[in-house]
């Protein structure tokens, strides 16, 4: 039962912290569409299960003891992050009567989702962390798969509601005017994440 509860609790407070995610989900959600914010939730969701994925497979052990594959993925997450961040500063007015930025395809947005997921850092650690030292090796493996999945489905269900509240009427109303400068000033987030990301990890080697 502890095991239980402190995966829930590190997991809901892991989903809620603010990162590249929450960026990427409220970007979509108010410069695009709901339907795009909705679908970079699910990718986001489907991102988690790689790391689950590759935690039950004992990588993840591998992982926490090497320094330098760790680094190795903060390098491509950062990356990642300063490309995305990159292409969003570049954003430019919208035409005259324009309601929103050219609509992103759904596949466009899942994969967008799903790549800020599975080169999270943040996620990284945090779903290893939860499988190499809360996860009990004794555990029996369909428990560790609900975990995987209560984590994956934790993300999914916050990051809708995020999706479903950046695209409401009042947010909509807010940016009409400027959704160039709200692209950019998210792009400008996800640059400043990035930086940081491989400044720290060039600290640490």
């Amino acid at each position: 039962m502890l095991e239980l509860v402190t995966v829930a609790t590190i997991t809901i407070l892991a989903v809620i912290s603010p990162g590249a995610d929450f960026a990427m989900v409220t970007r979509n959600s108010m410069v695009i569409s709901r339907r795009a914010g909705v679908l970079t939730a699910v990718g986001i969701s489907m991102g988690v299960l790689v790391h689950v994925a590759y935690s039950l497979l004992g990588v993840g052990l591998v992982i926490s003891r090497s320094e330098m594959l760790f680094g190795l993925i903060k390098y491509l997450g950062a990356a990642y992050l300063v490309w995305l961040g990159v292409g969003m500063l570049r954003a430019r007015p919208a035409e005259p009567g324009a309601a929103t930025l050219p609509p992103l395809s759904d596949f466009g947005a899942l994969r967008r989702g799903f790549l800020t997921n599975a080169t999270n850092p943040k996620t990284t650690l945090f779903v290893v962390s939860l499988f190499t030292q809360v996860v009990s090796p004794r555990t029996p493996l369909p428990v560790q798969l609900g975990y995987g999945a209560f984590m994956s489905l934790a993300h999914l269900a916050w990051f809708v509601l995020v999706a479903l509240a950046f695209s409401s009427v009042p947010a909509q109303r807010v940016v009409a005017s400027a959704r160039h400068h709200v692209e950019r000033g998210i792009g400008g987030v996800l640059v400043c994440l990035g930086l940081t990301l491989a400044l720290a990890s060039l600290r640490q080697a």
